[in-house]
């Protein structure tokens, strides 16, 4: 009997580490972080290998529905309704996120990314980075489902 229970328990704690991360398979509003006003809607997906990646499902803002034209790489020219714009975001603990990197469709740059889950997980606070965090833009994405 104690086997047993010993067995059950390891295979709870083994499927606990295997959940899926809170922001895997949520969707968010973007929020221009200038402007104020909503931009896109992405939506989260978690990667084989832990990591998630970010697709613009909508575009908000009328008249941004075309090509990633100052994009590069394979994104040059690439439709921005589906395109990936966040890649290898890893949770490094609870509701922190780090190690990201984040494509502005605006401008075709590519930043280092960081986030973390605030309001009860409503809303998402990034941070798009050059080099250092200590140099770059926040963002506040606001949580749609």
């Amino acid at each position: 009997m104690k086997k047993i229970a010993l067995a059950l328990s390891v295979l709870g704690l083994a499927a606990l580490t295997h959940a899926a991360d809170p922001l895997n398979g949520t969707v968010w509003k973007t929020i221009d972080d200038k402007t104020k006003q909503p931009r896109a809607v992405v939506k989260f997906t978690e990667q084989k290998n832990g990591t998630l990646t970010g697709s613009i499902q909508s575009i908000l803002t009328p008249g941004e529905e075309n090509a990633c034209t100052k994009c590069e790489g394979p994104y040059k020219n690439k439709s921005l309704k589906g395109l990936t714009i966040v890649h290898g975001l890893k949770n490094v603990g609870g509701t922190k996120y780090d190690d990201g990197k984040i494509l502005d469709p605006k401008n075709g740059k590519t930043y280092s990314l960081k986030g973390e889950l605030t309001s009860g997980g409503k809303k998402l606070e990034l941070r798009g980075y050059l080099g250092v965090a200590a140099l770059g833009r926040n963002q506040t994405w606001i949580r749609v489902n």
